[in-house]
């Protein structure tokens, strides 16, 4: 099932559990995946996008291997809060994976993850060509752990 509201996406979770956070771009998909605890996000790959189906299937091996219990897409707004086509192709990218899976799927605004991804990586002194091959993964982990800090206030609430 989709959720929009991390509340609702938090009362589809089992208590414990790992679960993946998702950086859709046009050529990559970057994802970060949690602890069992869901305290922290790390970035962990970055899957080179060909078609749907077989890049729904790293996904989910992804999904199986790590014995994960949902998935968080970064969903691209507009800075002004509206949806263009980039959200319009997420939001069809997590219809078209709900089909294969029974996780849950929640949406995280990702407005600025790339962008703090990107100031992360320049001041840990990353080359320009080491950070066009993580940049995808590391604005997974920052879309993760913004829904991993609001599944935690959700819970302490």
């Amino acid at each position: 099932m989709i959720f929009e509201a991390p509340e609702d996406f938090a009362a589809a979770l089992p208590k414990f559990g790992a679960i993946a956070g998702l950086d859709l771009g046009t050529k990559t998909i970057g994802v970060a995946v949690s602890d069992s605890l869901r305290q922290v996000a790390s970035p962990i790959t970055v899957i080179r996008r060909e078609k749907f189906t077989l890049d729904a299937q790293a996904l989910l091996k992804i999904a199986a291997d790590r014995d994960l219990k949902g998935l968080v897409l970064g969903l691209p707004r507009n800075m002004d809060g509206s949806e263009g086509p980039r959200a319009q192709s997420t939001r069809a990218f997590a219809r078209n994976l709900e089909r294969l899976t029974p996780l849950p799927i929640g949406f995280w605004d990702e407005r600025l993850s790339t962008v703090a991804a990107e100031r992360a990586l320049l001041e840990a002194d990353t080359s320009r060509k080491r950070r066009a091959e993580v940049i995808d993964q590391v604005a997974a982990g920052y879309i993760l752990q913004g829904m991993l800090d609001r599944l935690r206030f959700i819970a302490e609430g």
